[in-house]
């Protein structure tokens, strides 16, 4: 059966038309996105697929290796979690975040409180963990989140203000203060490093002066070197890093840190091959955890590393870029300080396994084996997607307008004059 077009009748002033048209708008839903939110989605996607890999590798040689899937199957779940929810979140409108910024912090340092109750657990001397219905989670990994969402809130609110130091001081100082010292009771100062630096992050790209930005600046440094020299089982990690005949204290706070590095140097260029780690049998502490990325360089080597390297370099210039081209203060604010938070601990923890820094014990984003860690990356994502949706059009920017612009201008543009008959 064929459908043909009825006839049109032709005036003097409407052009010829042959055929039906009809024209099917999809709306935002299928708008192409920028380069900024593929450099930041092809990243997260890669290197959680990675982690799960190396989680599976790690953990292959626990517990007599009688169920070697255990481990990186409940990482899994978290994964299949986070990934969905990372793209939900992304198209939550910018109105959405704003309003959450106040009840996601309150919430985040309710959750972090809960480590003082029965339900909280330590390990290693700290105590930031919980344990709900035999799940364990670490609470404090959704508060560098939530601090970045109420920093970003707060700085917009105080544009017109910032000049002062007083409102700058008001509310940031008491309130950052207060989240820092849920996690210091706990006695976890790498986790309040973190919270420092998205703090600091988000200050520096708020636009505030220099002066102003500083004092806070030393006010953190002079924080930790106080936390530092006021804990005896800091200040001895402090010297262990800094002792040079590091082999005299092997069997005490340099057992983990020299076998991060031997792990390093036996994978050589190319690795041992995936799978065939020797240091995971029992003899690199928190293998799957701090240290995964020296797995990474002992099985995978140098070329296992530079990847891992170069994704989060991708993840950071997608981010960065989000922060160059916004003219939003709040998208600029929030993305910043996500971006320091992940990218920032990421440099922590491969300065920690190359012995450029002591031993912190931050994980690895993406990576390193923790439901909440990966969890709370994932969601960081999300609001980071979202702040990417918001950019404007680069073709509009350069001065070639959109196709649907370029329609506009050729409809409303008048026919042109018919020829005259000889």
């Amino acid at each position: 059966m064929t459908t043909t077009a009825p006839p049109t009748r032709q005036g003097s002033d409407e052009p010829a038309r042959t055929g039906l048209s009809a024209r099917v708008s999809l709306g935002r839903a299928f708008r192409p996105v920028s380069t900024e939110f593929l450099l930041i989605t092809s990243a997260a996607l890669l290197l959680t697929g990675f982690g799960l890999v190396m989680v599976l590798s790690a953990t292959s040689a626990l517990d007599g290796a009688q169920n070697p899937f255990e481990h990186v199957i409940k990482q899994g779940v978290f994964a299949v979690i986070g990934v969905p929810l990372m793209f939900v979140l992304s198209r939550a409108p910018l109105r959405f975040w704003k309003r959450m910024a106040w009840p996601a912090l309150i919430f985040a340092v309710m959750f972090q409180l809960l480590v003082f109750t029965p339900l909280g657990i330590s390990a290693n001397g700290n105590r930031n963990w919980i344990n709900i219905a035999g799940i364990q989670a670490q609470p404090a990994e959704f508060l560098k989140l939530a601090l970045a969402l109420w920093m970003g809130y707060v700085l917009f609110r105080k544009q017109t203000l910032l000049s002062n130091w007083r409102h700058v001081f008001i509310p940031i100082v008491p309130v950052g203060g207060l989240v820092i010292a849920t996690v210091m009771g706990g006695k976890d100062l790498g986790t309040a490093m973190i919270l420092v630096l998205v703090l600091l992050g988000a200050l520096f790209f708020s636009g505030v002066k220099l002066r102003i930005f500083v004092l806070p600046a030393i006010a953190a440094l002079g924080a930790v070197a106080l936390l530092a020299v006021t804990s005896a089982d800091r200040m001895r990690r402090i010297m262990s890093f800094l002792d040079q005949d590091c082999l005299a204290n092997y069997l005490g706070d340099c057992y983990q840190p020299l076998h991060g590095i031997w792990g390093l140097a036996a994978g050589g260029v190319f690795g041992v091959g995936l799978g065939n780690s020797a240091e995971k049998y029992d003899w690199l502490p928190a293998a799957a955890n701090d240290y995964i990325f020296a797995i990474v360089g002992e099985e995978l080597g140098l070329i296992g590393c530079v990847v891992v390297l170069a994704l989060f370099a991708v993840f950071a210039v997608g981010a960065f870029h989000i922060i160059r081209r916004t003219d939003d203060p709040f998208v600029r604010i929030v993305a910043g300080g996500i971006t320091i938070w992940i990218v920032g601990q990421a440099m922590i923890n491969v300065a920690v396994v190359l012995r450029v820094f002591p031993v912190l014990g931050v994980p690895l984003p993406f990576m390193s084996q923790g439901g909440t860690s990966l969890l709370s990356v994932l969601i960081g994502c999300g609001v980071l997607l979202s702040c990417a949706r918001t950019l404007p059009d680069r073709r509009a920017v350069g001065g070639t307008p959109p196709r649907a612009s370029r329609r506009r201008s050729a409809e409303a543009a008048p026919p042109r004059a018919a020829r005259r008959s000889r």
